[in-house]
């Protein structure tokens, strides 16, 4: 067990920190929800960059980052969902690329074959990460333009989603001939 390790079952062990929080959101609520989405969002580049560092790069790091990012974002859109800030479908969209993504490259590892991370991926991040806080800060800071981005940020995100999970497929149809 490493710092980056830690690191990523924080970001596990903040979901149920963050779900709670949201289950009845009020201004107070949403904003301690926003911190802790934040917070959690930040150790993803940082378990990242420091295991890399580091050298620190381990094989549960390996599974326990992705897994922690991919349940991090579901149950953020999942609970976006619940309190109606976000269509379901463009929730199921962007996870359910997750499941097929993770399930491609897993695939193409036992196949001995590597699919790096897109740079539209990371993109895609950065639009999930900005719409989740924006549509939850908005219940406590109450202002129209802060959904007004969020709504856009999701829209990016799924496009992202959409487009990087193609980028995806057409890398493993390359490298498995």
């Amino acid at each position: 067990m490493n710092v980056p390790n830690l690191l990523s079952i924080s970001r596990i062990l903040a979901v149920p920190v963050f779900v709670v929080l949201m289950l009845e959101p009020t201004p107070l609520r949403a904003l301690l929800a926003g911190i802790v989405f934040s917070i959690a969002s930040a150790t993803d580049w940082l378990d990242g960059y420091l295991a890399r560092k580091w050298g620190q790069v381990t094989k549960i790091g390996k599974l326990l980052d992705p897994v922690a990012d991919k349940i991090l974002m579901a149950s953020a859109l999942i609970m976006l969902v619940d309190i109606a800030r976000i269509p379901s479908w463009i929730a199921i969209v962007i996870v359910g690329r997750e499941f097929a993504i993770t399930g491609l490259r897993s695939m193409a590892a036992a196949e001995g074959i590597v699919i790096p991370a897109e740079n539209m991926g990371k993109y895609k991040v950065g639009a999930q990460i900005t719409a989740v806080l924006c549509l939850v800060l908005d219940y406590h800071l109450g202002t129209d333009w802060i959904s007004d981005v969020g709504r856009l940020a999701l829209w990016i995100a799924m496009v992202l989603a959409v487009y990087s999970g193609i980028q995806y497929i057409v890398n493993y149809w390359k490298k498995a001939g």
